[in-house]
Formats: C-alpha cells, sequence, structure tokens
C-alpha cells in the first residue's frame, strides 16, 4: 500500500505527517510527503528517511514579514494553494492508494483523490475549524460576523461562506478543467463526514461536532533521539533547570519585546531563561546582556562553562523531547505540537495564545493544572511573572507530571492501521474504516 500525505502549514502541521509515515513504514507500507519547502521541514523528513516533494511556496516566506499576513494576503495565498495542490498532488499521488490531507485548508486534496480514484481522509490536530455546537468559528479572514450573533449554526455557516469566498472560485475552475462538477460549499467538502482529529485525548477532550462523524487517533508523535547540542548541555549543567521560552514559527504573531521580557522576568524570579531563536530571530536586548556574557567565543562550550552561572542562553533547532525534561517550566504559543510535548515530559506550561486554536490549547492547560494561561497579547515583566508563579508551584509541577502519565504515545501507529484496514474509503469519499476509540 502507497499513502500520499500532505499538508501546508507550520513544523506543527508537518511533524506529526512524518511520524505517520513512519508508523506506516513500520507497518510494511509506504508513504510520500508533500509538505512546503522550507528548509526545516525538509531536515525533518530527511532525519527519518521519508521522501518529501516539496508543495507551494515556503511558509516562512509568508509568515516571516515585518507584520502578520493581512486578509488581502490570503486571498492571494488561496487560489495559489489550490492550483499547487492540483498540480503537485496529482503528479506524486501516481501508484498510491490513499490522499490524506491536513494543515491549513487542504482544498484541492479531496479533488485529485476524486479524480484518480483514491481513497481520501482529511485529519486534524485540533478541532477549531469544525462546525460545533459548544464553541464559535475562530477568525477567517473576508466578512465577520455580527457582534450580537449566538446562534453557533448561524456563526458556523458564515464561517463556510468566508472558506468559499477565499477558495471556491479557484477549485472548481481546477475542476472544471478536470471535467467535475462543481462544490457548493468548500469546507464541508474538504472535511468530508468523517474527519481525523489526531490530537491527545487528555489535552484536547471530546465536544460536540455539529453533524460530523470524527475519528480519533490519538496525537502523531515523531520520536526524536538527537542529542542535546554541548553547549546547551553545558548550560544545563551549569546551574538550576532555566526556564524555556519559545515561540516555534510564530514569526510576526511573536509578544512584543518578548525576549526582552522573558529575560527581566527570569531575572526578578532568580531563574535562568533558555531563549529559543524561532523563525522571530529571538535574541536577548543589548542593553539586558552583561559584558561578559556578551563577549563571543569561537567554542560556545567553552564559552558556557567559563561564563556559568551564565543566567540565559539562545538555543536553534534543538529536541524539545528531550530539553523539555530538563527544564523548570516552557513559555510558548500554545501550538498543538509544542503543548503535547511539553505535557509529554511533565513540564509545566505557560501558553501566550496567538492564533486559532491557541487560546484553547492555553485554556485547556490552565483547565488542568499543569500551567497557566497568559492572554494579554503582549506580557509585561509583572504579569509574565505572576504566571511563571503559577507554572512554578510546587502543585503545578506535581499535576503536570501526573498529567505526563496519561499523554498517549501510539496515535501514528493507530493511524496507520486504520489506513491499512481500509479507513480512507474509496474515490475520494472519505468514508470506510473503524472508530478506534
Amino acid at each position: 500500500m502507497r499513502v500520499l500525505l500532505s499538508t501546508w502549514g507550520s513544523r506543527g502541521d508537518v511533524e506529526p505527517l512524518a511520524a505517520l509515515a513512519v508508523a506506516l513504514r513500520e507497518q510494511g507500507a509506504e508513504a510520500l510527503l508533500c509538505a512546503p519547502p522550507d528548509e526545516e521541514f525538509a531536515a525533518v523528513a530527511a532525519r527519518v528517511g521519508v521522501p518529501l516533494v516539496p508543495l507551494g511556496p515556503s511558509v516562512r516566506s509568508v509568515v516571516s514579514g515585518p507584520r502578520p499576513p493581512t486578509a488581502k494576503d490570503a486571498f492571494r495565498l488561496a487560489p495559489e494553494l489550490v492550483a499547487a495542490r492540483f498540480e503537485t498532488l496529482t503528479a506524486a499521488a501516481e501508484g498510491c492508494d490513499v490522499l490524506l490531507a491536513t494543515g491549513l485548508m487542504p482544498a484541492g486534496a479531496r479533488d485529485v483523490a476524486e479524480q484518480l480514484g483514491l481513497g481520501y481522509v482529511y485529519a486534524c490536530f485540533h478541532t477549531s475549524g469544525l462546525p460545533s455546537r459548544e464553541f464559535r468559528p475562530a477568525a477567517r479572514p473576508g466578512h465577520g460576523s455580527a457582534g450580537d450573533e449566538s446562534d453557533h449554526r448561524a456563526l458556523w455557516e458564515e464561517d463556510a461562506r468566508r472558506v468559499d469566498a477565499l477558495y471556491r472560485e479557484a477549485l472548481n475552475g481546477h475542476r472544471a478543467a478536470l471535467g467535475l462538477p462543481p462544490v457548493a460549499g468548500v469546507r464541508d467538502h474538504v472535511f468530508g463526514d468523517r474527519p481525523w482529529l489526531a490530537a491527545d485525548p487528555t489535552l484536547w477532550p471530546a465536544h460536540d461536532t455539529m453533524d460530523l462523524d470524527l475519528v480519533r487517533t490519538g496525537a502523531w508523535i515523531l520520536p526524536d533521539d538527537r542529542p542535546l547540542p554541548p553547549d546547551l548541555e553545558a548550560f544545563l549543567a551549569a546551574g538550576p533547570p532555566p526556564v524555556y521560552v519559545g515561540f516555534g514559527s510564530m514569526a510576526a504573531h511573536a509578544p512584543q519585546d518578548i525576549a526582552r521580557t522573558a529575560l527581566e522576568t527570569g531575572r526578578a524570579l532568580g531563574r535562568r531563561v533558555l531563549l529559543a531563536r524561532g523563525w522571530a530571530e529571538l535574541t536577548p536586548a543589548a542593553d539586558a546582556v552583561s559584558a561578559a556574557d556578551a563577549v563571543p567565543d569561537p567554542d560556545p562550550a567553552r564559552a558556557a562553562a567559563e561564563h556559568a552561572p551564565a543566567d540565559f542562553f539562545v538555543v536553534g533547532d534543538v529536541n524539545h523531547q528531550a530539553l523539555f525534561r530538563r527544564v523548570a517550566a516552557v513559555v510558548h504559543h500554545g501550538g498543538a505540537g509544542t503543548t503535547t510535548t511539553a505535557a509529554r515530559a511533565g513540564a509545566p506550561q505557560v501558553v501566550l495564545p496567538r492564533i486559532v486554536d491557541q487560546p484553547r490549547w492555553a485554556a485547556r492547560v490552565a483547565e488542568l493544572g499543569i500551567g497557566a494561561a497568559h492572554h494579554a497579547p503582549d506580557p509585561t515583566t509583572d504579569s509574565l511573572s505572576a504566571a511563571l508563579r503559577t507554572a512554578l508551584a510546587p502543585e503545578t509541577l506535581a499535576r503536570a507530571r501526573s498529567v505526563a502519565a496519561t499523554i498517549r504515545t501510539d496515535g501514528a501507529a493507530v493511524a496507520a492501521r486504520l489506513l491499512l484496514d481500509g479507513g480512507g474509503g474509496s474515490g475520494g469519499s472519505g468514508e470506510g474504516g473503524r472508530r478506534p476509540h
């Protein structure tokens, strides 16, 4: 069996598909990954030996400008991605049996499966985009809802119209070129009747999805056995566990002055800080760095040892699974991957949500008692200190370690078995399969 895995989104959208590809390989199937052409994503695929076919523009080129992408940017990107899926997925799907799509509204993926007679599955890592009787839609480019509207079905119908405004013209144009009939509603067409949810049930519990038969597999976690760099090891060994602060690919959405605020907060609390550079290229402010800390050294490990116990360290891409077990707390944006990795490591969290699903991850972290939610967009030293005091409390650490024992690690294997058992449906229908739990 050969499975085509497709996404366009952040590392949190790509790495789970790499995990699923590995699980499929372990069960005797072959997987091919179509993902954005960012270097970081290619490195993830190469690390586990999964072939990667570039899809669309790089994500970093879209999100790493001086400001967050605008609605105008979204209306320009949407048809570009539709065209890229028809072109790239059609070529990559040769010899495949099933196409599984996730990431930013993958309009075009089901249509390629339909044209080629493949099974089709839509998967998501949270349910913020799925129509719900319990939650309002997240913000999306286009006309907003009336402020006094409270009926959830009406709100989700408005959300569907916003998706149509972004994608329908381009999608139906490509369908017509293939002799396929037009699609009336893009969002519901992409989701199908039985979307898959690849999220841990403790961290993202079930809720009432409107008119959907949701299939839960558990989170798709890619094991990481990379050693930590020697300079980072030296920093960790030079003092008590630091507080990790990072915002991943949230380049234009990172809180204002977060590097300075993090360092000042760490010093106010007597805590060392481990700052993740990320796509925002976070670095400590020059006037927050002591003269000794600012001296460059060609040997980072020696520098870390000589300046120990330095109170901060800047790190690039490293093994979070190993690192988070050795920090006092994780301050982050609330992406699905980072939240799950920190929870699995038993690390208390402070979540500063920025967009889409992140506020609900933040709320769940606080609800579980494994950390704190900081909903104000730009933290101050006082506000971040207050949140960190909650996260660093002994009872929070005890609760985080307790919850860590409940996090499932078999989600990718469950999903692979479903695909092999026929859960991908046929002819792009998205039907078939069984509910794993």
